[in-house]
């Protein structure tokens, strides 16, 4: 990025006291030009159609429209920083191209160091970004997930992923010996796994079929899914059903 050039940047949030704290300490950035604001779904849309800002600092949850849904709507396609008070929000932001979201209440320090990341990006093919959103929107399967790990974001490619379980409101996806939390329902992750591997077995449970030794039959005439790691999980009646129907 030439280093006389400014950023052109949109501010989307629907509190007025977050946009202002956030304009003052973008102040303080010599290459960041604030161009404008706005204050729910529909303004936000209209202003990145409109201006056309190279960033945009976006909140996740709005009146009127969800910052996802925004990010799906526009015309222009800005590279993204999301805002948002609530951290089961990182998996989305991140799998929706955004360069990094910030949980809220953050300070300057946490601020510059997503800004560090901007200025590695804004070198990029803008089609680049483009086709971030595009693959994510589309609904194309997920090639990694993105789980937290001490105070880092780190990625987990969905193939090395053994089985995913459902815990309360959590998904734990289960990678050799470790497992992660997701906060996210196990259908809103089934429909973004590729269906030629990932399979749920039941209620609970999606198995990567790569990692499947054998569905074996039990005296009782369940089934049970036997992994190569050693675990032995339950297929539901449909499902195995449905799998002896294929066998035969």
């Amino acid at each position: 990025m030439n280093e006389t050039a400014k950023v052109s940047t949109l501010i989307v949030d629907d509190e007025p006291l977050a946009r202002a704290g956030l304009r003052h300490m973008l102040e303080e950035i010599e290459w960041i030009e604030c161009i404008g604001e706005a204050a729910n779904g529909p303004a936000a849309i209209e202003a990145i159609n409109t201006l056309q800002p190279e960033l945009v600092f976006l909140d996740i949850q709005m009146p009127g429209l969800f910052g996802t849904e925004v990010i799906a709507r526009v015309q222009h396609q800005p590279f993204v920083l999301f805002t948002t008070a609530y951290a089961q929000h990182a998996v989305t932001a991140f799998e929706l191209g955004a360069l990094d979201y910030l949980l809220k209440p953050f300070g300057e320090d946490r601020l510059r160091a997503a800004l560090e990341r901007v200025r590695a990006a804004v070198g990029e093919p803008r089609s680049s970004a483009f086709n971030r959103f595009s693959e994510a929107m589309s609904h194309a399967p997920m090639s990694r997930l993105f789980i937290r790990s001490g105070r880092s974001i780190v990625p987990l490619k969905v193939t090395d992923v053994t089985w995913f379980e459902a815990v309360g409101d959590y998904i734990a996806a289960h990678a050799g010996t470790a497992h992660h939390l997701l906060h996210l329902s196990l259908s809103q992750l089934e429909v973004r796994l590729d269906p030629q591997r990932f399979v749920r077995i039941h209620r609970t449970h999606i198995v990567n079929l790569d990692h499947v030794i054998a569905f074996r039959s039990q005296p009782d005439a369940r089934l049970i899914a036997e992994l190569d790691d050693g675990t032995r999980l339950p297929v539901s009646r449909s499902k195995a059903q449905e799998l002896r129907a294929q066998a035969r």
